[in-house]
């Protein structure tokens, strides 16, 4: 089992891989698409590998942070829940942002993953109420003390100024978690403005 790799990024895909060369060896490393603008090529990265196997294929998915490898795990625990799915939670929320949804039960932001649809999103929480915990960010909450979550206050706020459900979702992706409401809204303004 491999459970980390360090080496050069030889190439990075449209489909969420990239090619690293380790010790003069190739690894195809599947990773989150919030990931991919790291991971420049020519530049040297730490990957933290879950090396999930089947019986048709073995795949190396790869983290930036062990915080979203051991969200990834708890979501592949998770009934109905395979690889794909789990790396497009991770894709539109990262570690902190998804305890914060499940903690105030934001079946609405849970929504903005493609192809989560209502029930999928309220049977995940369900599920994942117990699954996911604070000991993932090693003691790190980024729950609002008003009990809301921040990204649900940011998706909130868009909206009402008239930005559709797909720019939204896009620009979600690219937010920074951790920050209070207020830094998110104006880093989300800021990216809108620019497209």
């Amino acid at each position: 089992m491999i459970g980390s790799l360090r080496g050069e990024v030889l190439e990075r895909n449209l489909d969420g891989t990239v090619l690293l060369e380790v010790a003069g060896i190739g690894y195809i490393v599947t990773v989150s698409q919030r990931a991919i603008p790291e991971l420049e090529p020519g530049s040297t990265t730490f990957l933290r590998i879950h090396h999930h196997i089947r019986e048709d294929a073995q795949t190396l998915f790869g983290f930036t942070s062990k915080e979203d490898k051991a969200t990834f795990q708890v979501l592949l625990a998770t009934h109905g829940v395979g690889p794909a799915m789990a790396m497009s939670v991770l894709a539109t929320h990262p570690a902190a942002s998804l305890i914060d949804i499940v903690a105030t039960n934001d079946i609405a932001a849970l929504q903005l993953v493609p192809k989560v649809g209502k029930k999928t999103a309220e049977r995940l929480i369900v599920e994942l109420k117990n699954r996911l915990s604070l000991d993932i960010l090693d003691g790190g909450s980024t729950v609002a003390s008003g009990g809301g979550s921040s990204v649900a206050d940011v998706r909130e706020a868009l909206a009402g100024l008239g930005y559709g459900t797909e720019e939204i979702r896009e620009v979600l992706r690219e937010l920074p978690s951790g920050a209070d409401s207020a830094t998110l809204l104006r880093d989300a303004l800021k990216t809108l403005s620019k497209n």
